[in-house]
Formats: C-alpha cells, sequence, structure tokens
C-alpha cells in the first residue's frame, strides 16, 4: 500500500532542489514570514516533487491531469481506513497549494476562485494534523500540517513569488503549458501536451474546474 510521504521523503535531483530551497528561504526572509525549518522543508519539498510531471498528474483513465479537489475530498470521506484518508487529505493539500502558488493566473477565469483552493488545501491540512496519532513521529508531522494549514495564504505568495522568478527543467516549463492549456485550450498547447504523453478528456475541458 502506499505510505503517506514525509517531508524528508523526496528524492530529486540536487540542483533543483538546492534552487528550491535557495529561492523559499529568500522569499519567507523578505516576506518576513515565521516558518518552521521543518515546514519550510515540507514546501521545499514538494516543489521538488512537483516540478516533475509524472509526479503531479495522475491518470485517470479517459484522461491524464489533475482530479478536482472536490474529488480528492470525497475520496478522502470515502477511505476505507484511516491511512487512505490521510494519503487522500495529503494529496489535496499539496495540490492546493501547488496550484494556488505556482498557477495564480489560471484561476482567474476559472468556475472556483484562488480563495477556494485556501480553504480546501488549509482545511485539508488542519485536518490530516488533527488525525495524527500519539507518537513522536506523528507529533512531528502533526505539527507540520498544523503549520501549514495556519500559514496557507503566506506560503501560496511564497510559492507564487518563487514560481513568477523562473524555474528550472523541462518538466516545469511542461507544467507552465498545461496551465496555459487549462487556461485558453489552446491547440498548440494540447498538441505539446500529448506529445508528452499527457492527454486531457479534450482541448476544452477543465481538469481544474469545479
Amino acid at each position: 500500500m502506499q505510505q503517506m510521504a514525509e517531508p524528508g521523503d523526496v528524492i530529486a535531483v540536487a540542483s533543483l532542489r538546492d534552487y528550491f530551497r535557495r529561492t523559499i528561504e529568500t522569499s519567507v526572509q523578505r516576506q518576513g514570514i515565521d516558518l518552521e525549518p521543518h515546514a519550510e522543508h515540507y514546501v521545499v519539498n514538494l516543489l521538488t516533487l512537483f516540478a516533475r510531471s509524472e509526479d503531479l498528474f495522475e491518470d485517470h483513465g479517459d484522461y491524464y491531469g489533475l482530479a478536482p479537489l472536490a474529488t480528492m475530498l470525497a475520496a478522502a470521506a470515502e477511505a476505507r481506513t484511516p491511512d487512505e484518508r490521510s494519503i487522500q487529505l495529503q494529496r489535496l493539500g499539496d495540490v492546493a497549494l501547488f496550484v494556488a502558488g505556482c498557477w495564480f493566473d489560471s484561476l482567474h477565469d476559472a468556475a472556483v476562485d484562488h480563495q477556494y483552493y485556501i480553504r480546501m488545501g488549509g482545511s485539508a491540512y488542519a485536518s490530516l494534523s488533527d488525525s495524527m496519532g500519539g507518537s513522536t513521529r506523528q507529533a512531528a508531522l502533526a505539527g507540520v500540517f498544523a503549520e501549514l494549514a495556519q500559514k496557507f495564504q503566506p506560503l501560496v505568495d511564497v510559492l507564487h513569488d518563487v514560481c513568477e522568478r523562473g524555474a528550472v527543467g523541462s518538466d516545469t516549463n511542461l507544467l507552465k503549458v498545461y496551465a496555459y492549456w487549462r487556461r485558453t485550450g489552446s491547440k498548440r498547447a494540447y498538441a505539446e501536451l500529448v506529445a508528452n504523453n499527457i492527454r486531457p478528456i479534450d482541448s476544452t475541458a477543465a481538469i481544474l474546474r469545479h
């Protein structure tokens, strides 16, 4: 069974991770955000992970992309075990934070607004924190998720700052193509996604739409 990811679990290309670490540290300091090291480390790993398109997009059978946040929430509510629920809530929080921060502009014409992602993501992290057990490891994770929930909006601002300043790697550029396609329905962007084995339902579908 898939295990819930810990903040230190992500193994990534050192240069990309170092890039995100430096830029996030700079943005956090510039914006005057009081962020614990473990929470900052989690956000660095989140960006590093999702810079790889195969770790962000999911295969849903008839399309390859992102499920709506409402679908993720329903999956958490219908989970058969506490571990499955935690995995779904973490995925919801992570995707909401990434999209709200790095795809800010793509939400302007979406069926749901930017605040929807902030509310959904913050609530998912808060529920995740509340569900943690009493072991030392669980208590540490609970603290990280509680801070992510409490500071979700400032963290969105940090990610927006980092992503606006540019990112490295072809996969990160592919994520931008996906966001552009989602916003505009561009046939050229759609063709580029298909060429990279990313197949949305069609060129006018809005996978992030709820």
